[in-house]
């Protein structure tokens, strides 16, 4: 079939065989290549970090009884910029539930062994319960539950995703406000109310950002790449019928 290729400054437009018209933004474009690859390089990211993981585990395992372990937790730094993405979100919710896991882990579980072994001890509310914004952000019909939603209609967007958020929660919710305008200050859709402080997001794009499409062509050249691990991160789909393990992969290597 043949096409014409037209170029213009600020697009390109396709005139195929059959007479159909068609015409592409480079600005998209761009913007989609832009997607692409930082989906690319979080899918790459993730794969090596569970590797490493899988590998970590098998060298340390042991098949003798343990009575004692070491624990060590790094709380992840919190972000609260001019201007809050879909990213400080992530980062800032990690940061929630990392907390939140040393607060009851250090306060509450702490003081229950004081209890245990006789201590005469009087027990200290911390007062520092994050659950409300954890589970605002994680849980059924909250925020990531509404994005994931929102993703599967093609007719969604920005607005909608923000209609969703306000109905379900504005008012209803504590940790979840509407923002305050400010001069000079960078648009917002909506706030949180984090442990570590208010922190008012900007929602803009974030249904593509979720989406995270892998270009399959660029999967399949990693299957087939000289370096070793990097093929191993993507092995090529399991026959049908039968469960992938990404374990089973990542082992050999």
């Amino acid at each position: 079939m043949s096409a014409l290729l037209l170029f213009f400054p600020s697009s390109y437009h396709l005139i195929t065989g059959h007479g159909q018209y068609l015409m592409y933004s480079f600005e998209v474009l761009s913007l989609q290549v832009n997607n692409s690859v930082s989906a690319l390089a979080k899918s790459i990211y993730e794969r090596m970090f569970l590797w490493m993981v899988i590998r970590i585990n098998e060298m340390l395992d042991t098949k003798n009884p343990r009575q004692f372990y070491i624990g060590v937790l790094d709380i992840a730094g919190f972000e609260i910029f001019d201007y809050n993405s879909m990213e400080q979100l992530c980062i800032n919710f990690t940061n929630e539930k990392l907390q939140q896991f040393f607060n009851h882990t250090m306060f509450v579980l702490e003081q229950e062994e004081y209890k245990k072994e006789g201590i005469v001890w009087a027990f200290i509310d911390f007062g520092m319960d994050l659950a409300a914004c954890i589970e605002l952000i994680e849980k059924p019909l909250g925020i990531f539950s509404i994005l994931e939603e929102e993703c599967m209609f093609p007719k969604s967007s920005d607005t909608t995703f923000k209609d969703k958020l306000y109905a379900q929660h504005l008012g209803k919710t504590n940790a979840f406000e509407k923002p305050k305008p400010a001069k000079g200050k960078a648009e917002a859709h909506f706030s949180l109310v984090h442990y570590a402080g208010t922190v008012d997001y900007n929602i803009t794009g974030w249904l593509e950002k979720n989406k995270d499409p892998l270009n399959d062509s660029v999967c399949q050249l990693y299957q087939k790449s000289a370096v070793k691990i990097l093929a191993a991160l993507y092995p090529p789909p399991p026959p049908e019928g039968k469960t992938s393990i990404m374990s089973q992969y990542l082992t050999k290597y």
